[in-house]
């Protein structure tokens, strides 16, 4: 990838800036980390060039060589990600000439379809400035113009917020963002009304409009109920205002008023019958009755009887007895016990007291089994390259304790009592907003479920699948193996999928006739693939034949070379269950994330979720909503993605010099890097002499069912780029100790 072609656009006053920022150090968190303000003054001639128009890594170009790679190091420096989380802004979205007019035309879209609602914070004008490289009175005079027009006020400490949203007249506009690369208006989010009206913060007023998406009422910011407003077709689903759908050409807008908690007579179909893109029948089994693929039987065999990869009993292993790596275990990566009491766990050992000993080759000795990852955990190591952890350290814990000694302060008795199984109503409402604003998923607080964490919403769809008639789901390859353990765990067979450079192959889904998909659109782990427009249609076609997309988004967040994308949510909400969680954004402690799912699973959902625990601790969930309705979330993410690109960037340089001829894939976004290389040497091998070293990874195969290229998935957040280059060099030395 050369450096040439289009100039990023950015003005040389505030390229200065931004040079000066950098060398002063913009995270003053970084405590123990001088490593990293070496490598940002090594960067800073670097950042001056102009930068390529299609981005260091491309979204179809995840998988680049090492000398992609190399440049990705030298030109990333920190030069913010090629567009905004905040309504999916992208840098190559923005014109030429009337930069103003179109923010301003963007922002007053948002209003008027609903991801902007009453109370919504807008990004700070230099923030959102510097995310789409225009000068600050571009975002200045933008907002200028929605104050004049009465629908957003500053609030001084408290930044700039809409006040109001505008009467809708006739149907409502059909928001810009859409299938990737389709026409504006291009396949609407089915069930996202449009919300018309004038709102008050307090609740208190919701007039006129086709009602909110998802047909749902809303409640008041403070948590009071608010006046259902006029207008709107569908469920009112509670206090406030009408709930809602987009209304097809030519179709009169339904002036009936919304009662609070009134049940309307519309069907949950988001779309008309007579809609080409509504779906043929309202059955839930996906093929027809005539369809080959379409099971007589219950049983849960994972593969057509014909395939050569059928097992011969009904057994729910999710490897090909044909599989070498299917030999040495059993269906589940059982533990074989010995004479001595003592189980070895995917290699690892462990005692009958719980107490794991290790052997660094017998740790990837066999097919891992649920508590390896345990066992990886706690071994020894000096460095540790571990997939999918944050940089812990940049805790905001200051910021939290602000936010929980204010939630405490206003706190009444009732809320330390049981609470609503569904989370607590205030971080429902954040959560909604959050989701509106930075993935484009509208969505009202009723539909979102507070989960701990993504894994817990897969255990609790187990139950609510197998009630559906789904006995197995199909998963990418290679995929997260900790997600084919928590499916598996759940009686659900797991069938491979194969990935390229475009993201999952419909073709090879729709040939295995699985009725559900677990898929990471937004960065496919562990190969960093970005779902290409076209293959996000072929999948929304699949879905719409009756498949059910299960979208984990678990760290579209961390960007750092690629314009955001959005959610499949927001383009087919009746078909997708959306999973995420701020585990990859504070810390997998917290143990918080959201589930929002088709209305005809939520009930099922919720009773699950209610006999599992009663519901997520209420205390961090007020405190979660409160770091996210004041801002500090948001500064808390551009601070993570200054430090994690510097890290990947050491992390790339140093593969360069050690590994020379590996391939790195997924540099364009996300918290680690997946490494292939032309030896011939086993990855497992590699991983346990990397750990003799000294160094903890995983290997490749560990997320694969099918054949593959082998490799390694080395995690860079957590580790500070001196450490890191360390860390490579020690892959080096072990990798050539292999021969």
């Amino acid at each position: 990838m050369g450096l040439g072609g289009r100039c990023a656009g950015v003005r040389g006053m505030e390229l200065t800036a931004g040079l000066d920022r950098t060398v002063k150090g913009v995270n003053s968190g970084d405590h123990g980390d001088r490593g990293e303000d070496e490598v940002r003054g090594r960067q800073v001639g670097v950042r001056a060039g102009c930068r390529s128009g299609a981005g260091a890594v491309g979204a179809r170009d995840s998988m680049g060589r090492m000398d992609e790679g190399r440049e990705t190091a030298e030109t990333a420096g920190e030069v913010p990600a090629r567009g905004s989380d905040f309504l999916q802004l992208a840098v190559g979205d923005v014109p030429a000439t009337g930069k103003s007019e179109w923010l301003a035309d963007r922002l007053r879209r948002a209003i008027a379809d609903g991801r902007l609602g009453v109370g919504s914070r807008l990004p700070a004008t230099r923030v959102l400035a510097a995310e789409l490289r225009v000068s600050r009175g571009v975002v200045t005079e933008a907002y200028r113009r929605l104050a004049e027009d009465g629908q957003v006020a500053g609030r001084r400490r408290g930044g700039t917020v809409v006040v109001a949203t505008p009467f809708a007249i006739g149907s409502p506009t059909v928001p810009e963002y859409g299938l990737p690369g389709a026409a504006p208006g291009t396949w609407p989010a089915p069930g996202a009304g449009h919300r018309g009206g004038t709102e008050r913060v307090d609740g208190a007023e919701h007039a006129g409009g086709t009602g909110h998406p998802d047909g749902a009422g809303r409640v008041g910011r403070d948590g009071s109920p608010g006046v259902g407003g006029t207008g709107g077709t569908g469920n009112a689903g509670g206090p406030g205002s009408a709930g809602g759908r987009i209304l097809g050409p030519g179709e009169a807008s339904d002036t009936t008023a919304g009662a609070p908690g009134a049940q309307s007579t519309a069907t949950p179909d988001p779309l008309p019958a007579s809609d080409p893109r509504a779906p043929a029948t309202a059955t839930l089994n996906p093929l027809p009755p005539t369809d080959p693929r379409t099971s007589t039987t219950a049983t849960p065999n994972p593969l057509p009887t014909t395939d050569p990869r059928t097992p011969a009993t009904a057994t729910p292993d999710p490897l090909p007895p044909s599989d070498p790596r299917a030999q040495s275990v059993g269906a589940s990566g059982a533990q074989s016990v010995g004479a001595s009491g003592v189980s070895v766990v995917g290699g690892g050992v462990r005692g009958s007291g719980g107490v794991y000993a290790f052997s660094a080759a017998g740790l990837f000795a066999c097919v891992p089994g649920a508590e390896v990852f345990d066992a990886l955990r706690v071994a020894p190591a000096t460095v540790d390259f571990t997939p999918g952890r944050p940089d812990l350290t940049t805790f905001p814990r200051a910021a939290w304790l602000r936010a929980e000694r204010a939630v405490l302060a206003e706190l009444s008795a009732e809320h330390l009592g049981y609470g609503d199984p569904r989370g607590a109503p205030r971080l429902r409402r954040a959560v909604a907003d959050w989701l509106a604003r930075v993935r484009g998923v509208r969505v009202e607080p009723d539909a979102v479920l507070i989960v701990a964490g993504t894994a817990q919403a897969l255990t609790l769809l187990h139950p609510v699948l197998r009630a559906d008639g789904v006995d197995a789901v199909a998963v990418e390859d290679p995929g997260s193996l900790g997600a084919r353990q928590h499916l598996a765990n759940g009686g659900l067979a797991t069938w491979p999928v194969p990935v390229d450079e475009e993201g999952v192959r419909v073709d090879a889904l729709r040939a295995t006739g699985a009725r559900a998909v677990l898929l990471t659109p937004a960065h496919q782990f562990p190969t960093g693939v970005v779902t290409s427009g076209e293959r996000r249609r072929e999948l929304l076609e699949w879905a719409r034949d009756g498949g059910l997309i299960l979208e984990d988004d678990y760290d579209a967040e961390h960007r750092y070379d690629r314009p955001p994308v959005p959610a499949l949510r927001a383009l087919l909400a009746d078909r997708v269950c959306y999973l995420g969680s701020v585990s990859k954004l504070l810390a997998p402690a917290l143990r918080i994330g959201w589930l929002v799912a088709p209305a005809r699973y939520r009930a099922a959902l919720v009773d699950a979720k209610r006999f599992n625990d009663l519901g997520n601790a209420v205390l961090p969930q007020l405190v979660l909503a409160r770091l996210m309705e004041s801002g500090e979330l948001e500064r808390h993410l551009r601070t993570l993605r200054g430090r994690h690109r510097r890290r990947r960037d050491a992390m790339i340089a140093a593969l360069a010099e050690h590994l020379p001829g590996a391939r790195v894939h997924g540099a364009a976004a996300g918290l680690h890097l997946t490494v292939t290389y032309a030896s011939d040497v086993p990855d497992t091998e590699f991983a346990a002499a990397a750990l003799a070293h000294g160094v903890k990874c995983q290997p490749l195969s560990w997320h694969r069912q099918l054949p593959g290229p082998q490799g390694l998935v080395l995690g860079y957040a957590a580790t500070p780029p001196g450490v890191v280059a360390d860390g490579v060099a020690l892959l080096g030395r072990a990798l050539r100790t292999l021969g």
